[in-house]
C-alpha cells in the first residue's frame, strides 16, 4: 500500500497536475487572505476558506481525473488488478497520495493564523477547527472524484462527472429548499448528500462530532464504491460469476444503508454530547447560572421559532438545542410562516419578524424579536449591532440569545409583575442600555416617578432608583422618600461629586438615615487601586451575598467617588461592599480645583495638608428593622456605559447584584439570573502596510507562482524526452 502511495504521489509531481493544484488553491486562498485578513483586519481565516470552497469543485476533479481513468485507458490497470496487492490497499494507497497533496495546501494555510497573531488577538481553537472542517470537506471531495475516475477511461468524462457530483453536494441545501418543501422524507434523503453544510458548522465555532462522522462516512462509502468498481473489472462477466455480481450489489446496499443508519443514530444523540463550543467567548454554550436555573425548572415550556426550519439561524438553533438538552420541560418547535400565517397574530399585533422567538408557558408568553432586514437588524434582541465606520452598515458585535431566553423563562414562569420606579425631576442621570438590560432580563417593569405629581411613592414600587441628581430635593420630596423607607421600601441612590456641596436636603436625608459623607473626592496612592488617574478608582469589592460575581480587587471601575460612612449604632445593619485602600485620601473640592490644571497634565493628584486619610467606604447597603433597604453609592459614574466597558461588563454584574438585593421577586422566580451580552467576535487586528504587502505577495503571488512554474518546467522537460 505504501509503495502504491509513494508511486502515485511522485507521479502527481512528475507532471503539472500536482503543482497546479497546490498553486491554484494557495493562490486563491492568498487573494482572499490578503483582502479579508490583512487589509480588512478580520482575525478569522475561515472567511477566506469559505470564499474558496467553491474552487475545490473545480480543482479536485482535475486532481483526481487521471488517478484510475488514465490507467484504464492505457491498459496499465491490468497490472494492478492482477498484482498480489489487494484491491483495498490499491484504493487506499492512491487515495492517501491524493490526500497528501491536498494536505500540503492545508499545512501552508495553517501557518496563516499564526502570522495574524503577530498583529492582534486570534481565536486559534476556533480557527483551526474551521480549517479542520475545510480539510475534511476537501478529503470527501477527493474520495468522490476518485470514485468517478474508476467508472470510465476518459479523463474528461471523469472530471465532468466529478464536478457534477460535487456541485450537487455543494448546492444540496439550496436545492432541497426550493419551494419551501422541506422536512419531508424525500428532502431528508437528499440532505444525506449535503457536503457544504457540515463544513459551515465547523467554521461557525463548534466542533460537531456528528459532522466529523459524516465526512468520515462519505470518504468510506466512496472509497468502498471505488473498490467495488475495481472488483467488477477484476472478474470477467460470465455465467459462472453471476452470483458474485449479485452478492456485490447486495453488499453495496447493505454497507450504504448501515452507514446512513449510523449517521441518523448519531444525530439522535443530544447535542450537548455531540457539539463542542470552541468559540473564544463560548457563544453557543449556556452558562452555569442558566444550567442551575434549568435544573430547578418544573413548568412545561415551549419555545417557538418563527421560521421554516430550512432557513433557521444556525447560531440560534445551536443555543436553543442546549436549552432543550438541559431540561426535559423545554421543547423547541419551528413554525413555518407560510404554513401558519395566523401564528404571528396570536403573539404580536404588528406581526413577527422571521427567526423571532416566542417563549410560552400556559397563558404567559414573551416575544424575543430577531429584528428586521429592512432596519439592518439594528432593532434585534438576539444580536447586538454596532455601526461599522468603514462600510456605514450595522455589523453584529454581540450575541444575547442566552440572556434573553433565560430572562423570558423567568418571566413566563413567574406569577406576578415586578415594578421599580426611576426618580425624575432633579436632573438625574438616565441609566444606559447595559443597566436597563438588567431590569429587562429580569422582566422588571421600569416606570418614571416625579414626586411633584404624586402624593407619595406608589404602593406597587418594589424599589426606587435615584441616579446622580444634580439639583436638590425639596423638603416635601425628602418627607415622601423618608415615608417610603419607613414603610419598608427599597431605595437606591448614587451621588455626583460635582454638585454635591449644593445638595443640602439630599445630605440631610442621608444624615437622617445614619450616612455621613466625606464632603470631598477620593483619590488613591496605591497603584493597584486606580487606573491612569488617581481618581479613576478600582475599589475593592467586598464579598457579600449580592457581590459574589465580582468580589475582589480591581474588578469594577468607580471614577470620581465620594467617601461614605455609616454612623448608626448597630453596625450589623450596614453592609459595606465597596471600599478604598489604606493609602487612599479624600481631597477637598477647593484643593482639587486648584490643582486640576497641573494634575491633568501629569495625571497625578498629590495628597496635601487638609486631605483626609483612608480607607473610605464607597458603597453601602443598609437594612432597616422594618424591612427597608437603602443602597448608597459614592460614584455617579460607576453605572455608566463607559465605566462598564472599561472592565468588560463587571460593573453591570455588580448592578445586577444590587438590583437582586433590593427587588423582591416571587417564589417561582429565581432572582439574579441575568446573563450579559456575549461579545460576538474578537477585535479586528491592525496590520501594517509593510506587512500587508509582504505577506500578501508571499501568499497571493510568490508561493502559487513558484508551484505553477515548477509544474510547467517539469512538464516541459518530460515532453522533450
Amino acid at each position: 500500500m505504501l509503495a502504491i502511495c509513494k508511486r502515485e504521489f511522485k507521479s502527481l509531481f512528475n507532471n503539472v497536475i500536482g503543482w497546479l493544484f497546490i498553486g491554484v488553491t494557495l493562490g486563491l486562498y492568498g487573494l482572499y487572505f490578503f483582502v479579508y485578513n490583512l487589509s480588512y483586519g478580520y482575525p478569522y481565516v475561515t472567511y477566506a476558506l469559505s470564499a474558496i470552497s467553491f474552487i475545490i469543485l473545480i480543482t479536485v476533479p482535475i486532481l483526481t481525473m487521471r488517478v484510475l481513468a488514465e490507467e484504464r485507458h492505457a491498459k496499465t490497470d491490468q497490472l494492478l488488478l492482477t498484482s498480489p496487492v489487494s484491491l483495498g490497499k490499491i484504493v487506499v494507497g492512491k487515495y492517501l497520495a491524493l490526500a497528501a497533496v491536498y494536505t500540503i495546501c492545508i499545512a501552508v494555510i495553517s501557518i496563516s493564523p499564526l502570522v495574524l497573531r503577530i498583529f492582534g488577538e486570534v481565536a486559534l481553537l476556533e480557527t483551526y477547527t474551521g480549517i479542520l472542517g475545510f480539510w475534511l470537506y476537501g478529503l470527501s471531495c477527493i474520495a468522490i472524484g476518485m470514485f468517478t475516475s474508476s467508472l470510465t477511461e476518459s479523463q474528461v468524462v471523469s472530471a465532468v462527472l466529478s464536478f457534477v457530483l460535487l456541485f450537487l453536494g455543494y448546492m444540496m441545501t439550496s436545492l432541497t429548499g426550493i419551494g419551501g418543501n422541506t422536512g419531508n422524507w424525500f428532502t431528508k434523503i437528499l440532505d444525506c448528500y449535503d457536503l457544504y453544510q457540515p463544513m459551515e458548522n465547523f467554521m461557525n465555532g463548534t466542533f460537531p462530532v456528528t459532522d466529523l462522522i459524516y465526512y468520515i462516512s462519505i470518504i468510506f462509502i466512496f472509497l468502498f464504491l471505488t473498490y467495488e468498481a475495481l472488483q467488477k473489472r477484476r472478474w470477467t462477466v460470465s455465467k459462472k460469476m453471476i452470483s458474485t455480481s449479485v452478492f456485490s450489489i447486495g453488499t453495496i446496499v447493505l454497507v450504504v444503508a448501515a452507514v446512513i443508519a449510523a449517521n441518523f443514530g448519531v444525530r439522535k444523540i443530544p447535542s450537548k454530547y455531540t457539539e463542542l463550543d470552541v468559540t473564544s467567548k463560548k457563544i453557543y454554550s449556556i452558562t452555569g447560572e442558566t444550567k442551575a436555573y434549568l435544573k430547578e425548572l418544573n413548568d412545561d415550556i415551549t419555545i417557538y421559532v418563527y421560521v421554516e426550519k430550512k432557513s433557521k439561524d444556525k447560531s440560534v438553533d445551536k443555543t436553543l438545542s442546549k436549552y432543550e438538552a438541559a431540561s426535559k420541560h423545554i421543547q423547541v418547535k419551528y413554525i413555518d410562516p407560510s404554513n401558519n400565517p395566523k401564528f404571528a397574530e396570536k403573539y404580536s399585533q404588528g406581526g413577527l419578524n422571521k427567526n423571532s422567538i416566542v417563549v410560552v408557558c400556559g397563558d404567559r408568553y414573551k416575544v424575543i424579536d430577531y429584528g428586521s432586514e429592512e432596519n439592518s437588524y439594528a432593532d434585534s434582541q438576539v444580536y447586538e449591532y454596532t455601526m461599522d465606520p468603514s462600510t456605514y452598515s450595522y455589523v453584529p458585535s454581540g450575541y444575547d440569545l442566552e440572556g434573553q431566553v433565560t430572562a423570558a423563562l423567568q418571566y413566563v414562569t413567574s406569577e406576578s409583575e415586578t415594578v421599580i420606579y426611576q426618580l425624575m425631576g432633579h436632573d438625574e442621570t438616565a441609566l444606559s442600555k447595559a443597566y436597563l438590560d438588567v431590569f429587562d432580563k429580569q422582566f422588571i417593569t421600569v416606570k418614571s416617578l416625579n414626586l411633584l405629581q404624586q402624593d407619595a411613592v406608589p404602593k406597587d414600587c418594589e424599589a426606587l432608583f435615584i441616579t446622580a441628581p444634580e439639583s436638590d430635593f425639596s423638603d416635601d420630596d425628602v418627607n415622601k422618600l423618608q415615608s417610603y423607607l419607613d414603610q419598608g421600601g427599597a431605595l437606591y441612590i448614587s451621588l455626583d461629586y460635582q454638585n454635591f456641596e449644593e445638595l443640602k436636603n439630599i445630605k440631610k436625608f442621608l444624615r437622617n438615615n445614619q450616612i455621613a459623607t466625606t464632603e470631598s473626592i477620593i483619590g488613591e496612592n496605591d497603584k493597584t487601586y486606580y487606573y491612569q488617574n488617581q481618581f479613576y478608582l478600582l475599589p475593592k469589592v467586598v464579598d457579600t451575598d449580592f457581590t459574589q460575581q465580582v468580589a475582589g480587587n480591581t474588578s469594577v471601575f468607580a471614577p470620581y467617588a465620594i467617601g461614605l460612612e455609616y454612623t448608626g449604632e448597630n453596625q450589623d445593619d450596614c453592609t459595606v461592599f465597596l471600599e478604598s485602600s489604606e493609602d487612599s485620601f479624600a481631597k477637598s473640592y477647593a484643593n482639587l480645583s486648584k490643582e486640576r490644571e497641573e494634575a491633568e497634565q501629569s495625571n497625578l493628584f498629590g495628597k496635601e495638608e487638609g486631605d483626609e486619610s483612608g480607607p473610605f467606604d464607597m458603597g453601602l447597603m443598609i437594612a432597616g428593622e422594618n424591612g427597608s433597604k437603602l443602597c448608597v453609592l459614592g460614584s455617579s459614574y460607576i453605572f455608566t456605559e463607559n465605566a462598564n466597558d472599561m472592565v468588560s461588563g463587571r460593573n453591570a454584574k455588580l448592578f445586577q447584584g444590587v438590583v437582586s438585593e433590593l427587588v423582591t421577586t416571587d417564589e417561582h422566580q429565581v432572582a439574579g439570573v441575568v446573563i450579559p451580552v456575549k461579545d460576538y467576535s474578537v477585535s479586528s487586528i491592525t496590520v501594517s502596510q509593510r506587512a500587508i504587502l509582504v505577506y500578501g505577495l508571499l501568499w497571493g503571488i510568490a508561493m502559487p507562482l513558484v508551484c505553477i512554474v515548477a509544474g510547467v518546467v517539469i512538464w516541459a522537460k518530460r515532453r522533450k524526452r
